[in-house]
């Protein structure tokens, strides 16, 4: 098997030096990089001109979006099968033995596999990637797992043949959920696509919660255009982080509402209609179930990254869930 790295970059010369060093080391070095500026203003070529590997391809290009960069990258690869990278992963020393290994064994025309966090991974960057991976959270019907729904493979971590990029065409011009679309024509095409979890990438997105909503938001948006393209696609699980957002949302209004009665009969009693301990009780009682979901994530991400990293995680999972939630919600509606 002849692999072509693919990974397309915009404005992230440090990431593409950690991901290159990371490919400098690994165990089988037989394969071609593929990097494809995606008309950066700070361009990575001398941090690439650093490496000396055997076989690697500098490409410029005007700016159009991951994923018309990545089939840029494609067209001009010499391998038969491609591996594409996001520019924000760092591999680990086996990773090249494990693809090629798991795609003779279970002769596949495409694959995905997991992410996860490594120990230097500073504590945002791993509260991150627990609420992106975590079963509490939209883990399960992500890149690593089929716990949730169908596994389809997403662009950080992903490989297919050549023989699929030529019948699919590639990627699409969707800015957002484009490998999910990618991966349903796959499917489509009657290509067979497997989890390698062996395959699996660190991920380290360098991320703030600001970002880190807009990114899902437009992920929970896309959901809905995948919709359109694809119809019968939608599960019931892509509905959770929708129902979620509105039960807080409704969570909320009572805890409010509640907390105001209970100052209200405080300051003006009036039996007949109710008490100031009542209006609490109610108010607390609204409360309990979030606090409760809080809980299960602070504790799961304790005893995963420990005490610091798990309280980060409890607002990374809310984010993560009202973002995608948010954004799913006004797709729909506008």
């Amino acid at each position: 098997m002849d692999l072509s790295l693919v990974i397309p970059v915009y404005n992230r010369p440090d990431e593409v030096e950690e991901l290159l060093r990371s490919l400098s080391v690994q165990s089988d070095m037989d394969f071609e990089i593929v990097l494809v500026e995606d008309g950066s203003t700070l361009p990575c070529k001398d941090r690439v001109e650093q490496f000396q590997f055997p076989r690697i391809q500098y490409l410029y290009k005007e700016n159009s979006g991951p994923g018309p960069s990545r089939n840029y990258g494609m067209e001009r690869a010499c391998g038969d099968f491609f591996v594409i990278l996001d520019s924000d992963c760092v591999l680990p020393p086996d990773y090249i033995s494990a693809v090629k290994r798991g795609v003779a064994q279970t002769d596949c025309d495409a694959f995905g596999g997991p992410d996860c966090a490594s120990a230097d991974f500073d504590d945002m960057q791993k509260a991150v990637s627990y609420s992106m991976t975590s079963f509490f959270t939209t883990g399960g019907i992500r890149g690593g797992g089929e716990k949730m729904d169908k596994f389809h493979p997403r662009s950080f971590n992903m490989g297919i043949s050549r023989a699929v990029f030529e019948k699919t065409g590639g990627f699409s011009q969707m800015r957002y959920g484009e490998d999910i679309d990618f991966s349903i024509r796959i499917m489509k095409a009657g290509f067979k696509t497997v989890l390698l979890k062996e395959a699996w990438v660190y991920h380290k997105r360098r991320t703030d919660m600001r970002a880190f909503f807009r990114q899902v938001n437009h992920s929970g948006a896309a959901r809905v255009e995948l919709t359109r393209r694809h119809p019968g696609t939608l599960k019931f699980v892509h509905l959770l982080p929708s129902l979620f957002t509105l039960g807080c949302a409704l969570l909320l209004l009572g805890f409010f509402a509640s907390a105001l009665f209970a100052v209200a009969f405080f300051l003006f009693p009036r039996p007949e209609l109710g008490s100031a301990a009542g209006a609490t009780l109610a108010a607390l009682l609204f409360l309990a179930p979030l606090c409760l979901y809080a809980l299960l994530i602070f504790g799961d991400a304790c005893a995963r990254n420990g005490v610091k990293v798990a309280r980060l995680s409890v607002r990374t999972s809310f984010v993560q869930l009202w973002g995608y939630g948010s954004g799913f919600i006004r797709a729909l509606f506008s």
